[in-house]
């Protein structure tokens, strides 16, 4: 053989690997990529029941992946590994993925973190972990090698540092010390480096709030891939009310006129509790992005965000926070894990009326809620249906019947 042919050969040889690697990695992102493009994403949990002893079928998660990818979300968290229900979505997606190839999802996988003696009748200790922390970091790694081209973060944690977890907050010392041991597992490639590492956690702990300013925050926020925070003016109607109600001088105009007025402070409110944490990062010249790992709206609440407390929660008020949140994390460039798609009942399993149980985009039986209702009149869900029932709209699509359900708290 010449050295020509030899060359030629060689050549061939290496425009085939590449054109072999690009196909086979055609649509798969790494983390940095995925936030990068501001793909779209959603909190998930395929919970029909009101017990997760009942797990999801790989059937029924499959439908709901549908449904999200109809909404051309690519992105998806969840925040337990134990669960039977991980790994149903990470074999749902290979599913989806090996019988459409144009199908794109990917995970965010938390692990959870708790205190010593958290949900126990003994006292817990905040300084301390529980033993359990070790077995759900190992899981998290086990799955992210196992489903490379699936898992593309790990939380360390999900509101594990901040101080109202009462139950089973822990201090950052203990969030650091997994944070970094997933660093070197990267370092020694026994995890890939394309995987980013967060902890997601309310704004306060990421330094909104001064109180949370310490020495090992700023390690933390330095060990880091990202910063993933959470911001719920929806509590804050209610535990911190400084924005909301609509003021005297705002009477005069009509309801949705009101209603939006309202709802704009509210997202200014969570815009601002962003802004804390980014000017907190700016002052200890820690150069990270910053997404938001949660934020959401209930659409029903029996307690304090209902007509007897903060008259918060409606789907219209639920549909003008996603709104508007969405468009404003396209202009700023950041990715937003609403909260959530589905409502799951198990979460405030004693109260049916739970705001916990209402934050979905869509209902149990998988009826568009109000945020949605454009999209079922462009037929993004056409032929897609949950537990057999097709996506329609709730309130039968009756926007008037609707708003009767919409109250509005005054300022006094």
């Amino acid at each position: 053989m010449t050295n020509k042919v030899r060359y030629i050969f060689l050549l061939f040889n290496i425009m085939y690997s590449v054109f072999n690697t690009n196909a086979q990695n055609k649509g798969q992102l790494a983390a940095e990529q995925l936030f990068q493009q501001s793909h779209k994403a959603i909190c998930y949990g395929g919970y029909r029941s009101n017990s997760r002893n009942i797990q999801p079928t790989i059937l029924q998660i499959k439908e709901d992946l549908k449904i999200l990818q109809a909404l051309d979300i690519k992105f998806i968290r969840m925040y337990n590994v134990h669960l039977v229900e991980t790994q149903n979505v990470l074999n749902a997606i290979r599913e989806l993925k090996r019988e459409n190839k144009s199908f794109e999802m990917y995970l965010m996988l938390g692990a959870w973190i708790d205190c010593k003696n958290a949900w126990t009748e003994h006292e817990p200790i905040h300084s301390e972990e529980s033993a359990r922390n070790e077995t759900e970091i190992k899981e998290a790694v086990r799955l992210a090698n196992e489903y490379p081209e699936i898992v593309k973060v790990i939380s360390v944690g999900n509101e594990a540092m901040v101080r109202w977890a009462d139950k089973y907050f822990v201090e950052p010392e203990i969030i650091l010390k997994w944070v970094e041991y997933l660093q070197n597992l990267k370092k020694n490639h026994q995890l890939s480096k394309s995987v980013w590492i967060t902890s997601s956690d309310n704004f306060a702990s990421w330094g909104g709030e001064s109180s949370y300013h310490n020495e090992t925050l700023e390690k933390l926020c330095h060990a880091v891939d990202y910063i993933s925070i959470h911001t719920y003016p929806m509590h804050d109607t209610y535990y911190n009310s400084v924005f909301w109600g609509v003021n005297e001088d705002e009477t005069y105009l009509s309801k949705k006129e009101q209603l939006n007025t309202l709802m704009y402070r509210a997202v200014d409110y969570a815009q601002n509790q962003y802004k804390s944490v980014k000017n907190y990062l700016k002052s200890h010249h820690i150069d990270k992005p910053v997404h938001i790992g949660e934020t959401g709206w209930a659409t029903k609440s029996g307690n304090h965000y209902g007509n007897e407390g903060s008259m918060a929660t409606d789907e219209y008020k639920e549909a003008i926070y996603y709104h508007s949140m969405m468009e404003w994390s396209k202009k700023e460039g950041i990715t937003i894990f609403y909260f959530e798609a589905f409502d799951e009942i198990w979460k405030d399993v004693n109260h049916t009326n739970g705001s916990e149980n209402h934050f979905g985009l869509f209902t149990i039986d998988g009826k568009a809620k109000y945020a949605m209702w454009s999209e079922v009149d462009k037929g993004t869900f056409k032929n897609l249906s949950r537990d057999g029932n097709p996506i329609v709209k709730t309130y039968n699509g009756d926007e008037e019947l609707l708003l009767n359900d919409v109250k509005i708290k005054y300022r006094n």
